[in-house]
């Protein structure tokens, strides 16, 4: 049977599914965000390459670091509702535009004034929380340009933005001991700003948006177990990797003394490995199912952070975080297949909804690394719980994959 989509003009068609990715949507739009995306998610972690030399300016406690890196995780897990929200209300491509701005006012206005105090660090926080909220207006204004057999490869592509963290990783420790780590801040604006006209020139919103509900509307996904299950199992995947981003400069510098700049680059491989597989995460889902995807990224990931705890030289716990990274970027993937086979006309808010969750796990992560480091003198235990948490997804999913397969009607291979 052939499947309705929109074509790279905005010409209703059709597909069959042999038709070619690269025929299908609408690559300039395609393109625009995955930059977007990109120059987002690499500030959006900015504070975790900066935070052994923050930490050190203005003497805060493991605790407070770990706070430092998960507030604009949180900021943007709780923004990305919104964000899911304004997609559906006023389209992706204008809801992109207004978060950008944002963001680059924010950065540039942290630069002129500088940042003296802890609070100061958690506010700026918030500010890159609408950067990470980016996720839930990147991947519907991509995805809403392609079929459901290439959904997977669709925001697998557009999703494979979050290698901006590798970005920040590789560069940020160099330019702060350059120019210092507040005039990053500023140099942040730059390529921030080129994307933006790029992004305006390029994007384009898919003519087959949903018509706008009312407020309450959007919030009916929440009234089904699906949604939560799909939630609860991004908050592993997507909360493993973008939580690992933000605390591994903190971790390499502490656990085993190395230089920021040497950290940035350690954790810029980890991310690295991680963004790489995403796409690939979400054309295998699209071979496979995206179910048999995810349960074997849970055992690899609970197997690799398990190991990280107890980890006692540099090359074996960079070694476990890459194999983690790679499984947790394919999870990414694996999780963004099938949210648009069981929630297609809800794709905008369950966009939100599911990052939300994503961003809350790596608050999580993040947070409690700090806490954990404080409280106990190694990072250990946080690993060992987080571990744990991908076993009981892995249970989870277990338990609900046979309903699906026989519930769902996408005609897509879950």
């Amino acid at each position: 049977m052939a499947t309705a989509y929109w074509d790279r003009d905005g010409e209703a068609g059709s597909a069959a599914p042999t038709t070619s990715f690269w025929k299908a949507g609408h690559k300039p739009t395609l393109i625009a965000a995955f930059l977007y995306f990109d120059l987002a998610f690499m500030v959006w972690v900015l504070l975790g390459p900066l935070a052994p030399m923050i930490a050190k300016t203005l003497a805060l406690t493991p605790a407070e670091k770990g706070l430092m890196v998960a507030t604009p995780t949180l900021a943007g897990a709780l923004l990305r509702v919104v964000n899911g929200l304004l997609v559906d209300r006023i389209g992706p491509k204008l809801s992109g535009a207004i978060s950008q701005l944002i963001v680059i006012a924010g950065l540039f206005a942290a630069w002129m004034l500088g940042i003296d105090s802890f609070g100061g660090t958690l506010a700026l926080g918030v500010i890159l929380g609408f950067a990470g909220a980016s996720f839930a207006i990147a991947l519907p204004l991509a995805s809403r340009w392609y079929p459901p057999e290439h959904q997977g490869k669709a925001m697998g592509l557009a999703g494979m933005g979050n290698s901006g963290t590798v970005l920040a990783a590789l560069f940020a420790p160099g330019l702060a001991k350059l120019f210092g780590w507040n005039a990053v801040l500023g140099l942040a604006c730059i390529p921030l700003s080129i994307v933006f006209l790029a992004y305006m020139i390029m994007a384009k919103d898919a003519p087959n948006a949903p018509a706008p509900k009312k407020l309450v509307d959007y919030f009916e996904p929440l009234k089904q177990a699906d949604a939560w299950l799909l939630m609860a199992f991004y908050a592993v995947t997507f909360g493993g990797f973008v939580g690992l981003a933000a605390s591994l400069p903190i971790y390499f510098t502490d656990q085993f003394g190395l230089t920021p700049v040497v950290a940035g680059y350690c954790t810029a491989g980890c991310v690295f490995a991680g963004s790489l597989v995403r796409p690939l995460g979400g054309a295998l889902a699209d071979r496979i199912g995206g179910v048999r995807t995810l349960m074997m990224v849970y055992v690899v990931a609970a197997l690799a952070l398990a190991g990280v705890a107890y980890a006692t030289t540099l090359p074996g716990a960079l070694g476990l975080f890459v194999l983690a990274m790679l499984a947790l970027g394919t999870g990414n993937g694996s999780v963004f297949q099938l949210v648009p086979q069981r929630f297609a006309a809800e794709i905008g808010i369950m966009t939100g909804l599911v990052g939300m969750a994503g961003g809350i796990g790596g608050f999580y992560l993040a947070s409690s690394l700090g806490l954990a480091k404080q409280m106990t003198g190694s990072f250990s235990s946080g690993f060992l719980i987080f571990a744990g948490l991908s076993i009981l997804a892995l249970a989870t999913l277990a338990m609900v994959k046979g309903r699906w397969r026989t519930s769902w009607t996408s005609g897509a291979r879950i």
